[in-house]
């Protein structure tokens, strides 16, 4: 049995998901509460919050990439672990079926489009400005 990698994450890392994954749902549940969405039109709240996570998470993996000592811990609990629970497909999901369910398809069509291309643009755009940041950063730290 190949055993390799099994303890990569240790305790510290579990826990910073564990951590993150309770605040990026509360975060996401207190934009609920703030702004419901109403019943049988777009969720607007769902898809700004997807959209916003998507945009984040492109950032930090792009930064990331230039900041390497960026501990693992730091870097689960911000990603999988906040990000992954502020954005959620579950709610997503249910949405569409509601829309679905009550005889809106054109609406569900529109809705699964807009949650897709939107989220492909936030992550798109997070991944530049986390270049350009990153690059950025490296620039100074050379020049210094």
């Amino acid at each position: 049995m190949n055993t390799a990698g099994v303890n990569r994450f240790g305790p510290a890392t579990w826990a910073a998901v564990a951590v993150g994954g309770l605040a990026g749902t509360e975060a996401r549940y207190g934009l609920l509460l703030a702004f419901p969405p109403g019943s049988l039109t777009f969720d607007w709240t769902t898809l700004g919050i997807n959209a916003a996570a998507s945009l984040l998470l492109g950032f930090l993996t792009a930064r990331w990439l230039f900041t390497p000592s960026v501990p693992l811990w730091v870097r689960a609990g911000l990603g999988p672990g906040f990000l992954g629970s502020f954005s959620t497909f579950s709610a997503l999901a249910l949405h569409l079926d509601q829309l679905l369910a009550a005889g809106l398809p054109m609406t569900f069509a529109l809705y699964l489009l807009l949650s897709m291309v939107l989220g492909l643009l936030a992550a798109a755009a997070g991944l530049a400005m986390g270049r350009l940041s990153g690059r950025r950063s490296q620039t100074r730290l050379e020049q210094a």
